[in-house]
């Protein structure tokens, strides 16, 4: 509240013998200061929500209910109806660590100094120090954070040193280092806060949700609000669910029905999940994001589209996307504009009224706008980037209605693993047999434009080259590494 001030009678007093020009000048200044101090008192009112984050892993566009997939998610389907839905939504690459890598940094996972998936037993790739968290923007605010489920950002070894995820933001963090082994039944190689726990009972999904909810419960109440960032397994290889949910898509030993099986046990869990988050505080207090981390392996969850993961194509790139805040991201609400893990940093930062500009440049951009205003219309600029040394073809870029992808003008060796030797031709190699797809007319990407668009070509390469080359200066040489 605005109190009386004798200064500002004095100054009313002395206006009033003022000409009419001056004293209509001086009261647009007066209102000017007046409404900059109702912005900066709306900032100190507005109340930053808790943020939660769930990410599956190889789960495709076309798994749960909401997108049209064969599995039973109603949890899933009821958080999209809460809030606003992405058609078309993009992973950060074709492949886990790196996608990863995007997600937390808002900034292709090159310049993160992550290429590929991460071994962590030969290789000294990890996500850099260097670069600045969502972690760590939000504890900077004040947030508790928490990461429980899979990392795959690096872990240190007996032999390679590597940050863990406190150094990386996290107060708290239940994790491992990829996979969970033997499968997602009774998985043995889970580490909290960098002690190995051994053993434990059931199955992933649950195991992490116990976790969250045993932290929920645990946390440090004098840091309010919390950022909890939940990475499932499920339903990556080597996959395990229970029988009875099994049964409900097919055979006991049907791959695809267990499959079909670890995503209904994962719904299952986000419910439990959910349903403690509403019982610690009011459900308009909390931003809940969810996507995967990259396409299925599976050529039938794809949604028809070409390819899947690990390749640079839309079945390996497009994953769902859904935003949930009641009471301030419109309910229902379906965007058809391109958006991907890579804007969720710089999102989540306009959503909060985080300043994002400290650090390093993102490459996401802000989605703020298309959530919060419904009536406004909103068209992305900023164009998605996707690099892959293993991919065919290795590059692809969405800008607007259109996709460009080319493979490389040199050869490396057919391995899955990477290997950091490469790095210094992939950084210094190009491209050729270059492609234009027109992703409106032709999602399924079976009519190559290269010779009718040819102008659309040479100008999104141009860009493509231009984005590529800044990704590679950035680059971590991990072969010059000792």
């Amino acid at each position: 509240m605005l109190k009386y001030c004798p200064a500002t009678k004095k100054r009313v007093e002395k206006w009033s013998g003022l000409g009419m020009s001056t004293l209509i000048t001086r009261i647009f200044f007066c209102v000017a200061i007046l409404a900059g101090a109702a912005r900066v008192l709306g900032a100190e009112d507005f109340q930053r929500p808790n943020v939660v984050v769930l990410l599956a892993d190889d789960l495709g566009v076309q798994d749960i209910g909401c997108y049209d997939g064969p599995v039973s998610t109603p949890v899933l389907d009821r958080l999209a109806a809460s809030g606003t839905r992405f058609e078309t939504f993009y992973s950060g690459c074709a492949v886990c660590s790196p996608s990863r890598a995007t997600l937390l940094t808002g900034r292709h996972h090159i310049r993160a100094g992550v290429y590929s998936w991460i071994s962590d037993s030969n290789q000294r790739s990890h996500l850099l120090l260097r670069e600045r968290t969502l972690a760590e923007v939000l504890r900077d605010e004040g947030y508790s954070t928490a990461h429980i489920g899979k990392w795959h950002l690096g872990l240190p070894t007996a032999s390679i040193e590597k940050p863990t995820p406190d150094q990386h933001g996290f107060d708290h963090w239940f994790a491992t280092w990829n996979n969970a082994e033997p499968s997602h039944r009774d998985p043995k190689n889970f580490i909290r806060n960098g002690q190995p726990v051994g053993q434990l009972e059931g199955y992933s999904c649950q195991i992490v949700v116990d976790e969250a909810i045993d932290w929920l419960d645990h946390r440090d109440r004098s840091q309010e609000p919390f950022f909890l960032n939940v990475w499932f397994h499920e339903p990556h290889a080597p996959i395990a669910a229970p029988d009875s949910l099994t049964q409900k898509y097919g055979e006991i030993k049907d791959r695809a029905a267990v499959y079909s099986a670890t995503i209904d046990n994962t719904d299952r869990a986000i419910g439990r999940l959910l349903k403690k988050l509403s019982e610690i505080d009011e459900p308009d207090n909390t931003l809940i994001f969810y996507a995967s981390d990259n396409g299925s392996y599976r050529d039938d969850r794809t949604g028809g589209l070409r390819g899947r993961k690990g390749v640079n194509w839309e079945g390996g790139l497009r994953v769902p996307g859904i935003f949930s805040w009641p009471g301030k991201i419109d309910a229902g609400k379906v965007c058809d504009q391109p958006a991907g893990l890579v804007d969720l940093l710089p999102t989540i930062c306009g959503l909060l009224k985080i300043p994002s500009t400290r650090g390093p440049e993102l490459d996401g951009v802000d989605l703020s706008e298309a959530l919060l205003d419904s009536n406004r219309g909103w068209v992305r600029e900023q164009p998605i980037f996707w690099h892959l040394q293993k991919s065919r073809p290795i590059v692809a870029m969405r800008q607007g209605q259109f996709v460009i992808v080319a493979d490389p003008d040199y050869e490396l060796s057919t391995v899955n693993m990477f290997n950091e030797a490469w790095i210094p031709i992939i950084k210094q190699g190009g491209y050729r047999n270059y492609q234009l797809y027109d992703l409106v007319a032709d999602p399924k990407q079976t009519h190559n434009l290269a010779a009718e668009k040819s102008e659309i070509l040479e100008a999104m390469k141009e860009t493509l080259l231009d984005f590529n080359a800044s990704v590679m200066r950035d680059g971590e040489d991990w072969h010059l590494r000792q």
